[in-house]
């Protein structure tokens, strides 16, 4: 067995601490883990992109392109930068809230529209796509990738047990963080089962 995932987001949404989550979970169950970064500017608004592998026999951690099992895009416009890392085989869970840039606000570039960037990725893989930052924010904003992360796990897109995700949002967060956590990955769980 070997995943491969990728995580693609801005700097403040929180896409190291999913990475760190998902981890350790897999570590939990007694696989070998990889997790490489890429840190654009991991301000606020740079991209910032995690790999996470693993599996009983994973070295590098280094995803193909085209070999990723699953893309978690915690904003629209980073799917489409990460792209190449879809395969045929691959599942793309994208957050249709637009975070805007610099250089989009100031209009030197322009944000493409939530549905042109849907059917690029439709394409290339499966995708599904929601506004999972309305939904973590009646639970606590910076619980957006934990949603997520429910929303993965109900859908089966990930082979990791409930309670290991569970171990690994205590083994990542400070203890008064686990309950709004707990709540949005149930929430996230929910949500895969109204989606078509």
């Amino acid at each position: 067995m070997e995943f491969n995932l990728i995580i693609a987001g801005v700097g403040g949404q929180g896409g190291l601490t999913l990475s760190r989550i998902i981890g350790n979970a897999a570590m939990v169950e007694g696989y070998r883990v990889r997790i490489g970064e890429t840190l654009g500017m991991s301000q606020r608004y740079g991209s910032v992109l995690s790999y996470l592998r693993f599996g009983e026999n994973v070295y590098s951690p280094l995803i193909e392109e085209g070999k990723a099992n699953l893309m978690l895009a915690l904003e629209p416009v980073e799917a489409l930068r990460n792209a190449r890392f879809l395969g045929r085989d691959s599942y793309a869970i994208i957050n249709a809230y637009p975070i805007h840039t610099a250089t989009t606000l100031v209009g030197k570039e322009k944000y493409p529209e939530l549905d042109e960037i849907k059917s690029a990725i439709a394409k290339i893989c499966k995708v599904d796509m929601m506004n999972f930052q309305a939904e973590a924010d009646k639970i606590n904003p910076r619980t957006l990738g934990v949603v997520m992360l429910g929303y993965a796990y109900g859908k089966g897109l990930l082979p990791l047990k409930k309670e290991s995700l569970i171990e690994g949002i205590k083994l990542t967060l400070r203890e008064k963080l686990w309950e709004i956590n707990f709540k949005a990955l149930e929430r996230g769980i929910e949500l895969s089962r109204y989606a078509e």
